[in-house]
């Protein structure tokens, strides 16, 4: 079993050819909801290569909140630990102009995932082969999570997104830690190949395109990227968060699921949405077909 605790947003999308001025009034040509949320996006993942997956988070009372949870219900993920609070879901409010984004992000009911909330889920986090967090829910709860994860010896894998909310003092407290180029070098203030050989088998740093490294205490390991053509990049990360983690709880080495989780992100690029266009495990195994 695969715990997820983190976020669950709606992300809200509205495109324009015409950025508004301060004051000012323009029409636009897109809207579109679209679920989201890393804590979302990571579940949905690794539930569609076939892992058992539950999540535990929060949503408002509203609309959005429903349809957030059927979605993560009719994905197969567990949704006993989700919560209805009196907050509002969370959103992201997405404008899309000349290939650009600005994105505002309200929290909203994410922020109420807090201790009590852990505590009342405590029999669900045993259950657990790993547990997976991110940093889109309040800090203290990572760290409280964190430690009620090392009490019960489970494997964390922590995607540390967003990069200022991170503590290096979590480092020894996860197994896996996956920033993407940027992230780490923000975190640890030093480049990413300098920061691998500090932390051998742990840290993942994913390079877009390029695909991901890791230091195996011996020599830098670079996991080649797969080509492909590109449509809508969101929920890349999100997607090789999930797969590396359906790879790894069964019982494939670092080096085979970095592979693994490359080529399932490589897919999901395809494809609109972040959650969209994650792919479901036959389609995966008919891109590795086709690699051969």
């Amino acid at each position: 079993m695969i715990t997820i605790i983190g976020s669950i947003n709606m992300d809200i999308a509205i495109q324009t050819t015409i950025f508004p001025k301060q004051g000012e009034t323009v029409l636009g040509n897109l809207f579109t909801t679209i679920p989201g949320g890393k804590g979302a996006n990571q579940a949905v993942a690794a539930a569609r290569l076939g892992s058992d997956v539950q999540i535990i988070g929060a949503v408002g009372k509203d609309a959005f909140g429903t349809e957030l949870y059927m979605n993560l219900k009719n994905e197969n993920v567990h949704v006993d630990g989700i919560q209805k609070t009196d907050n509002s879901t969370g959103i992201a409010n997405i404008l899309l102009h000349n290939n650009d984004n600005r994105i505002i992000v309200v929290p909203g009911a994410n922020f109420d995932v807090d201790q009590k909330m852990i505590d009342a889920n405590l029999e669900l986090i045993k259950q657990s082969a790993l547990v997976m967090l991110q940093l889109e829910i309040p800090v203290e709860t990572i760290e409280y999570v964190l430690k009620v994860c090392e009490d019960l010896a489970i494997p964390v894998l922590l995607n540390p997104a967003p990069a200022a909310n991170f503590k290096q003092e979590w480092i020894d407290k996860v197994s896996y830690l996956t920033p993407n180029e940027t992230e780490c070098e923000v975190m640890f203030g030093e480049d990413y190949e300098t920061v691998l050989k500090q932390y051998p088998n742990k840290i993942i740093v994913t390079l877009g395109g390029e695909g991901a490294a890791y230091f195996d205490g011996n020599q830098i390991i670079r996991i080649a990227g797969y080509k492909t053509k590109a449509v809508d990049t969101t929920g890349a990360g999100d997607t090789f968060n999930g797969a590396f983690a359906h790879a790894i709880i069964e019982g494939k080495s670092i080096e085979e699921a970095v592979r693994f989780a490359n080529i399932t992100a490589s897919l999901s690029v395809e494809k609109f949405g972040a959650q969209g266009g994650m792919p479901r495990i036959e389609d995966v195994m008919i891109r590795l077909e086709e690699m051969k």
